[in-house]
């Protein structure tokens, strides 16, 4: 795929699937999923320019945080004084890192995106506890430390082009104490926030495959659809299904790491 305006059908079917693939998961398991996004547009559908693949990704990732982000506002689980001032930090480190990322070789940036990988795979198979105060509101305490976090979370997800749930939800919950129901809800304001700037900022640059984008933003949303009908079925099995995706996260970041060392390591 020399031209990213130009998708043949194999492709065009392989974008539906990966994006099917990534929200089913994020349905499933309630987060996670779009740090498939990039390995998947490279290795499955066969972009060829990792810096395409981000910026098609952070779009795609927005998009379906924000159908998230919607269904969580209307079950009044979202803050959003302390998602709305979590988010503005977090663009301008998006705005930063994006742009760092985009000076970077492509296969060394797949490259620290693996070891990324590694490091969420770790987070996931750690026990999130329910403890927190559901009024939290924002304050002069915890006004500072959400930008703080907001700032470096926004840096992250920018350089890597992902939605960033793993890094916000802790961030937020770690600053504010509420509890991980709504420090998830409210995530999704700066996920959107984040891909949103990150796209952008690739989409000036001419790094986004809109058609892609299209089909992925389509597929995910079938694939959260029947991802969330699943996790009410599995409900009690979360634990063992977190498990199991954070062992697929570690698969798929070995066969990054194995393709993409060459950059750093040369051979």
């Amino acid at each position: 795929m020399s031209d990213p305006a130009t998708l043949s059908l194999l492709q065009m079917i392989l974008g539906a699937l990966s994006g099917v693939l990534v929200g089913f998961t994020l349905g499933l398991v309630g987060g996670g999923g779009s740090i498939l996004a990039v390995p998947l547009m490279v290795y499955l559908v066969g972009v060829p320019q990792p810096h395409v693949a981000i910026g098609t990704a952070a779009l795609a990732v927005a998009a379906n945080a924000a159908v998230g982000l919607a269904n969580h506002a209307r079950a009044g689980n979202v803050r959003w004084p302390c998602g709305l001032t979590f988010a503005a930090a977090g663009i301008v480190g998006a705005v930063a890192g994006s742009t760092l990322g985009k000076s970077i070789d492509g296969d060394k940036l797949l490259f620290l995106f693996a070891l990324l990988m590694v490091g969420i795979a770790v987070v996931m198979l750690r026990k999130r506890g329910q403890i927190g105060d559901p009024a939290v509101r924002i304050s002069r305490e915890n006004a500072p430390r959400l930008f703080g976090y907001g700032l470096g979370s926004g840096a992250f997800s920018g350089f890597f082009g992902i939605g960033g749930g793993f890094l916000i939800v802790p961030g937020i919950v770690a600053a504010t104490g509420m509890p991980t129901i709504n420090a998830v809800a409210t995530s999704l304001v700066a996920v959107t926030a984040f891909g949103l700037t990150t796209g952008a900022n690739y989409a000036l640059s001419g790094l986004v495959d809109w058609p892609l984008a299209g089909l992925f933003i389509v597929g995910g949303a079938l694939g959260s659809w029947v991802g969330m009908r699943a996790s009410q079925r599995l409900s009690a099995k979360t634990g063992r299904l977190n498990m199991v995706f954070a062992i697929l996260v570690l698969t798929v970041a070995a066969y990054m790491l194995a393709q993409s060392a060459a950059a750093w390591f040369g051979g």
